[in-house]
């Protein structure tokens, strides 16, 4: 096993890679990605003294709660909300975090399931990652919460418990996918297009089957993620169609068989190019993909205004007629570092009007909302709102990483993905969750519950 080199050089690099998926400048894929910020992160704010509240002023980012006109606040429900609007949260990493000993509290500070908690706090939809095999040929696992089948189960059943919809992104991948990286699965490596093709029905089928008979309640899936430069290996737009209508058909075969109704999506990301994005949409549409909704990644740290984000869903359900959404968002809270292992969300990204705070994260997430809902999106799901410190020091923590994969990358990665052979370790998320360190529920997590009328 490599040393993690940790200290200013780790905050730097993880920062650089994390996971999720969203654009940051030129490029902007998260999870491994090359980004054009400012990433000295915590231990810049640290070593300057700065709290994150501070720091956010000196970006011009602390203003009061950016309230509207009409004296609304993050506590102020949306008008016309309806009733179905999605509220959503990515928790992927939820079962590798408690397997590394992280317990979740609710509000009155008793331990509780977290799911529980989420729905409690108005969370109507779970997101799931699905890896194909995530581990090594000794069964040792990538990280990133080693988000395989029965991991997706296991969690989707909990979600259900409480009420939630479970929306499953696959991957079709062992490991992350972005814009930056789509490597097919190692089992389908040598496999020429049909083959492939034939392999992602076959594991879509046999996973959405295994799902559904453990009584997960699939409402959406997604065939892809982030998908604007490539698929399970494949860069040609006629391959990763093909690809498409493949996952799209499985998935329409099993829903039929069980006679439920599931939606499909394609997910993309790098919102600003909306020419680009909306290009591809008409080219699946004009290729006679079958698909019903398309997702969209928007960090507003990286993706500019709210106009554009929200023009970008306008135009998707007016133009093509599919429901749009955003798959993923996010936005920090502090710019402290909970495990040393560095944060994406560094010392000059706060976004101006909106404090690096619980009351400016809160009122971000408002706010997305109220733009998505007033052009007719469907909702958001808030990325991995629940990915936190496994312990504060990164020295004992990298047994649990690796053991458990409750970092963003193992480094038994390293033979399948380039970045995690360079920097794998530990959570660079842990600010932009919405809960905190110690696995208590943030106000900020409130916030959808205040949204409803």
């Amino acid at each position: 096993m490599k040393k993690i080199t940790y200290g200013v050089l780790a905050a730097v690099m993880t920062a650089a890679l994390l996971t999720a998926c969203g654009e940051n400048a030129e490029p902007g894929e998260v999870s491994g990605q090359e980004t054009s910020q400012d990433t000295s992160t915590a231990e810049t704010a640290q070593a300057s003294g700065e709290t994150g509240t501070e720091t956010g002023a000196e970006n011009g980012a602390a203003t009061d709660a950016a309230e509207t006109e009409t004296e609304e606040n993050w506590q102020t429900p949306i008008a016309g909300l309806p009733d179905d609007f999605i509220f959503g949260m990515d928790a992927s990493s939820v079962l590798a975090e408690e397997n590394s000993g992280v317990i979740y509290y609710d509000y009155d500070g008793n331990e509780a399931d977290v799911f529980k908690t989420l729905a409690e706090s108005g969370i109507n939809y779970i997101r799931l990652r699905v890896w194909n095999d995530p581990y090594d040929e000794n069964g040792n696992g990538y990280g990133g919460g080693n988000c395989d089948v029965p991991t997706a189960i296991e969690l989707g059943k909990r979600a259900t418990t409480y009420g939630m919809k479970v929306c499953i992104d696959f991957h079709y991948s062992d490991f992350w996918a972005d814009p930056k990286r789509q490597n097919a699965p190692k089992a389908w490596a040598e496999m020429d297009l049909d083959q492939k093709s034939e392999a992602l029905y076959e594991f879509t089928k046999d996973s959405l089957i295994r799902l559904l008979d453990a009584s997960v309640d699939v409402g959406m899936i997604q065939i892809g993620n982030e998908i604007n430069y490539g698929l399970a290996g494949e860069t040609k737009l006629d391959n990763i169609v093909t690809l498409l209508k493949s996952g799209s058909a499985a998935i329409r075969d099993v829903s039929a068989a069980y006679g439920k109704e599931i939606k499909i999506v394609v997910h993309y990301t790098r919102i600003t190019k909306k020419g680009e994005v909306l290009d591809t949409i008409a080219k699946l549409v004009e290729k006679e993909l079958d698909f019903d909704m398309v997702g969209m990644s928007y960090y507003p740290f990286w993706d500019g205004g709210m106009d554009n984000m929200a023009r970008v869903l306008e135009l998707i359900q007016e133009r093509y007629g599919k429901e749009a959404f955003l798959a993923e968002t996010s936005y920090a809270y502090t710019f402290q570092d909970g495990d040393g292992s560095g944060n994406n969300f560094g010392a000059n990204d706060g976004v101006k009007g909106y404090p690096v705070t619980v009351s400016g994260q809160a009122t971000i997430i408002r706010d997305i909302c109220k733009n998505v809902n007033n052009v007719g999106g469907k909702g958001i799901f808030y990325w991995e709102g629940t990915w936190i410190p496994v312990g504060s020091s990164a020295s004992t923590n990298s047994v649990l990483w690796e053991q458990y994969g409750s970092g963003w990358a193992s480094s038994y990665a390293s033979d399948y993905d380039d970045d995690a052979a360079a920097y794998y370790g530990g959570c660079s998320w842990d600010n932009q969750a919405l809960f905190d360190h110690t696995g208590h529920p943030l106000d900020s997590l409130m916030v959808f519950r205040y949204m409803r009328p």
